[in-house]
């Protein structure tokens, strides 16, 4: 199979969706792998890196779109790549399409088959998601830290406090790999952190696994507008597979706040879970709303290219092996945790979640 890695041309994405050490992999199983030059850079790859790996480079990202007959990304493809997209094409990314209603209806247009990161599941976990939610987890206390500063607009509280100051609150909406991640990161800091869920069984199992400066705490409309009071920074770590995120904090529970607070929405790929939130990028990654700063990247581990290139292909390449060996008809039929990656296939919706979304 020829399979294709164009640049990532997002805002400030500098992740790419291959190593050296995959493409080499691909290669050695009877694959051809195109590059666009340049691709790797930003995560630490030079073409040099690639072309010693068996890969061979094109000069653009019209011509790996042309060559390749499997399209890995990490970000969903934007505008100016859509017309690239060819039918029958298989690409292998995230693309949260119930967030993006644009490009669902151009994915659909384009006849291609849509195979999302996000949506492969297996015993109930989401494999290709864990990777980069683990980054994002805990890049949001280390970036929520920050912003907490006066300088940034923060209310000027120091996360772990000193001795007899006591330390920042820290609330973390959602116990899944996101939360459990940036929960851990708080409370060692020396935070005082509480996680919410809607799962009594997962809370007790976090009960247990965390550090005693980390309550447990039922997710009910009341129990956060109680917590909103007391709480310096706010992790949104919600994550319904492949649906839209619902809204936690509605602009109205702003006001509960104090000034100066933080907000930092690790679900806003699928939309957010703060009713005042919008997607940000690293150039400009916050704002406020009602005295309330808000963190909103839609690509947070994008900020640590090396670390989550490497955490990614690390996920991704069997899937991707799989994928270029048999081919993607034969790979979903036979492995169902790829065949609940299928979103959108020659035109058609095929994943209930977006489908429900757009009402399609």
């Amino acid at each position: 199979m020829k399979i294709g890695i164009p640049k990532e041309i997002k805002n400030n994405e500098s992740r790419v969706s291959l190593t050296p050490s995959g493409a080499k992999t691909l290669v050695m199983n009877g694959h051809t792998v195109y590059i666009e030059t340049h691709a790797g850079e930003n995560s630490g790859f030079s073409d040099e890196h690639y072309v010693k790996a068996g890969a061979l480079i094109l000069l653009s990202a019209e011509e790996v779109y042309a060559t390749a007959d499997m399209i890995m990304k990490v970000k969903e493809p934007i505008k100016s790549e859509y017309n690239l997209i060819r039918p029958n094409q298989l690409i292998f990314t995230y693309f949260h399409f119930a967030s993006n209603e644009e490009l669902t209806l151009a994915m659909i247009k384009s006849n291609a088959i849509c195979l999302a990161y996000e949506t492969v599941e297996m015993n109930n976990t989401l494999p290709l998601l864990i990777p980069m939610s683990e980054v994002a987890g805990r890049m949001s206390i280390q970036e929520g830290a920050k912003y907490l500063e006066k300088p940034k607009g923060g209310k000027g509280i120091l996360l772990g406090g000193v001795p007899g100051v006591k330390p920042a609150n820290v609330l973390v909406l959602g116990g899944g790999i996101v939360g459990t991640q940036a929960a851990l990161m708080a409370a060692g800091l020396g935070a005082h952190v509480t996680i919410a869920d809607i799962s009594l069984p997962r809370l007790r199992y976090l009960s247990e696994i965390m550090p005693a400066n980390v309550d447990t705490l039922m997710s009910t409309a009341y129990n956060i507008e109680q917590m909103l009071p007391l709480t310096d920074l706010v992790i949104g770590a919600v994550l319904i597979p492949g649906a839209k995120a619902p809204h936690l904090i509605t602009r109205d529970m702003l006001k509960l706040m104090e000034p100066g607070s933080v907000l930092v929405d690790v679900a806003i790929d699928q939309g957010g879970c703060f009713e005042t939130s919008v997607p940000t990028t690293h150039a400009q990654p916050v704002y406020m709303v009602d005295g309330i700063l808000h963190y909103c990247v839609a690509n947070i581990p994008g900020a640590v290219p090396f670390t989550s290139t490497l955490a990614l292909t690390n996920a991704t390449l069997p899937y991707a092996l799989k994928l270029a060996n048999i081919g993607w008809k034969k790979a979903c039929a036979e492995n169902e945790d790829l065949n609940t990656g299928l979103n959108i296939v020659n035109g058609k919706v095929v994943c209930k979640a977006v489908a429900d979304t757009f009402k399609l």
